[in-house]
């Protein structure tokens, strides 16, 4: 760490909260954590935390926002310290017809304070005004039935709506649970209770537009906090304009969180950007600072093969199976066309170091695909967490099925195609996963690139080319999850898929016969 010593560590922790030490050290990976316990980082990370965390716990008080202090119409609980840091919540809505019912958007707990009793806490507490008010309460547990908090409505007097209303009546899925304070107890409720949970359908997308507006700026938040404890946690290099590679690191792994939930709120119900991350600006020091996308050495564990083809991993150079993240980092970044274009835009080349600034400017992290040429054919290493492995895994069987069997099935006309993971290496806390580099990119770039780019606009205006691929992708996931019987919304979200494209001309890569225009093919990955 150079010139960073524990005893400034430690004095800058007394300056920073209890919710932002922990948001610190969740930038850091539980495998990095756990290899490095000996480490003067993590040693002063985690000096007294779970005394602090348990006596935070055991001061904690439960405090009422009114619906006009909590926004969108919510009502909320939030469990707070002594210091007025937030430990959890519970977000109600009030409905009047055609019984009064309090329904239970979510109840939070942050995760180092869950299995102390504050989850309890809050539910004993919303019990307690159901009763005080007379009113039902009524929640769709979606809790796993084979996680250990799934019992904590019952043991509250929760119960299925089925013994209200009756079984057969529910559609498959539905995991609704209803509370009947003493007022209502031994009445006949089943057709109010019935009437209650289809409005509460019909209102569902509008309860979840407010939601995803709370979440959000509660997520904002969050991140605006972490900004303030980064920078108050390294003011030291800051101030000498010393970085660290640790320092590098944690910023970069910051901005990398920042703009992955900034591209994922685009897609939520009811968002409209009106809570904005370009209120978290980065001082012009940190901007400038190089990316540092994998551990620094004090946080080092020894390398390893994970699985997939030993064959194909004794072929790669031996700096990457001996040094593997510095040796995949230092690899061409993957020319990607949004790259390509933004690298032309600004007048500089892929050699450049791309600091932790261009992240926040490109809405993505271009450093996490690399290009490398193994026994003359193209490959492409993805760098994921660590802790995504168990998820790859589920993905590679999916894919080696669907290898074998997927020969002769077409999209729209397109060939479909799978890209299972070759091999994967852990180290630095990254898992870098090989593929075979295709004639493709993913489909929502082929489609903004359709949308955006000046030499395709007037192609894509008269061949509708971006309905094209929506199209031929909407196909693709409906032949999938029909081929191997599972649900589409599962596939969305565990598959990614690539159509055709020509990335030195960066246009598609078109099939034209009697039957139409279509894409040449469609990639899984």
């Amino acid at each position: 760490m150079g010139n960073m010593s524990t005893n400034r560590i430690i004095s800058s922790n007394k300056r920073i909260g209890l919710n932002e030490r922990l948001g610190l050290i969740s930038l850091i990976d539980e495998g990095m954590r756990l290899g490095s316990a000996g480490c003067p980082i993590i040693a002063d990370l985690f000096n007294d935390l779970w005394d602090l965390v348990n006596a935070t716990v055991s001061g904690s008080k439960i405090n009422t926002l009114k619906p006009e202090e909590s926004k969108n119409g919510f009502r909320v609980f939030e469990i707070k310290s002594e210091t007025g840091e937030n430990l959890g919540s519970l977000n109600m809505l009030y409905l009047k017809k055609p019984i009064p019912c309090y329904y239970l958007v979510y109840v939070e707990v942050a995760a180092p304070f869950r299995r102390k009793g504050l989850g309890n806490r809050i539910l004993e507490f919303f019990r307690d005004i159901l009763v005080k008010k007379s009113a039902v309460g009524i929640l769709d547990n979606i809790i796993p039935e084979d996680d250990s908090s799934y019992s904590i409505y019952f043991k509250q007097g929760w119960e299925p709506v089925e013994a209200i209303i009756g079984d057969g009546i529910m559609d498959p899925g539905d995991n609704y649970m209803i509370y009947l304070p003493p007022r209502f107890q031994g009445k006949d409720l089943s057709g109010s209770v019935l009437k209650l949970v289809y409005h509460l359908k019909r209102k569902r997308s509008a309860i979840d537009m407010r939601d995803n507006q709370v979440m959000v700026q509660r997520t904002i938040a969050e991140f605006k906090g972490l900004h303030l404890a980064l920078l108050t946690y390294f003011e030291s290099e800051i101030r000498k304009k010393e970085p660290a590679p640790f320092m590098r690191f944690m910023f970069t792994r910051f901005v990398t969180k920042l703009i992955a939930f900034r591209r994922r709120i685009g897609d939520l119900i009811g968002y409209t950007g009106g809570d904005s991350l370009e209120q978290i600006v980065l001082a012009p020091e940190i901007a400038a600072l190089p990316v540092q996308s994998y551990s620094p050495d004090e946080l080092a564990s020894k390398p390893s093969f994970v699985s997939g083809d030993r064959e194909l991993y004794l072929c790669l150079p031996r700096t990457i199976k001996t040094h593997p993240a510095r040796s995949i980092e230092s690899l061409p970044n993957y020319n990607r066309p949004s790259f390509v274009n933004w690298l032309k835009e600004r007048g500089i080349t892929a050699k450049d170091t791309l600091t932790i600034g261009d992240l926040m400017d490109l809405g993505f992290d271009p450093t996490r695909l690399k290009e490398i040429t193994i026994n003359h054919e193209d490959f492409i290493f993805e760098r994921i967490q660590a802790r995504q492995l168990p998820a790859l895994e589920k993905k590679k069987e999916i894919l080696e099925r669907l290898t074998s069997e997927v020969r002769g099935i077409k999209a729209r006309y397109a060939q479909l195609r799978a890209n299972p993971p070759l091999l994967a290496i852990r180290d630095r806390g990254n898992a870098y996963v090989l593929r075979r580099k295709v004639a493709g990119i993913h489909w929502e770039e082929a489609a903004e690139q359709l949308q955006g780019s000046p030499h395709l606009k007037s192609l894509n205006a008269s061949m509708k080319i971006d309905r094209l691929v929506i199209a031929t992708v909407r196909e693709t996931n409906e032949k999938i999850a029909e081929h191997l019987g599972v649900e589409k919304e599962t596939l969305t979200n565990l598959l990614t898929i690539f159509v055709s494209w020509d990335l030195k001309k960066n246009q598609p890569k078109l099939m034209v016969d009697f039957s139409g225009t279509f894409l040449e093919s469609v990639w899984v990955a």
